[in-house]
């Protein structure tokens, strides 16, 4: 029995990695244009449960893969050191901002799919979202991506699977963050791009517009 995912277990490290690669990359394949315009075709009128329903796959199928992430055995990657604890602390506190603000910011029922589902049971059309640049996005364009990344490095107890579940998941909000930038200067255009010059994608370093 292996007692850690170091160079002890080569092929059970390339499984964790597979696995979680996997679910990254369903995740980001379930948002996509192609997809989304597939479902529209298909389904009909049940387009309003799409984003729903995307949600809900999103965390069915991430309950099983971090019950098993964390029933592996793990090796801690050494003592923390005061100033380490420290720059988690301080990552946590961004984290907390970003997503509050985010939460300021943003529609949380229509970024869950609650607003479409019910306006799908109404007989009703989504209207689509207005383009904001109020509260925090006047300062950092993506808070809940750049919230996400620091939070996972805020965590502690770091070992070798956390550590490359971490990696992972670090390359995938920013896959995340440069799709969903893709997707909005095809949608807004020539306003986003004015907004992009303006404003940092996900850190935000300009105190002022």
């Amino acid at each position: 029995m292996p007692t850690g995912f170091d160079l002890q277990s080569p092929l059970a490290m390339l499984q964790l990695i597979l696995l979680w690669l996997a679910w990254c990359g369903l995740h980001s394949l379930l948002i996509t244009s192609p997809v989304r315009r597939w479902f529209e075709k298909k389904s009909g009128p049940w387009l309003g449960c799409y984003r729903l329903g995307y949600v809900l796959i999103a965390l069915a199928t991430l309950a099983p893969l971090l019950w098993y992430t964390r029933g592996l055995p793990q090796q801690p990657l050494g003592t923390p050191s005061f100033w380490l604890l420290s720059g988690q602390c301080v990552l946590f506190l961004y984290a907390a901002m970003m997503f509050i603000g985010g939460l300021r910011a943003y529609d949380l029922r229509s970024f869950l799919g609650i607003r479409q589902w019910r306006d799908f049971r109404a007989g009703r059309e989504t209207s689509p979202a207005s383009f904001r640049r109020s509260g925090i996005l006047r300062f950092i364009r993506h808070p809940w991506y750049s919230g996400g990344i620091a939070l996972l490095w805020s965590l502690p107890n770091l070992t070798d699977v956390s550590l490359v579940v971490r990696t992972i998941l670090t390359g995938y909000l920013i896959s995340g963050t440069l799709l969903e930038e893709g997707k909005l200067k095809a949608d807004l255009g020539e306003a986003y791009l004015a907004y992009i010059r303006q404003v940092p994608m996900l850190f935000p370093w300009k105190l002022r517009l």
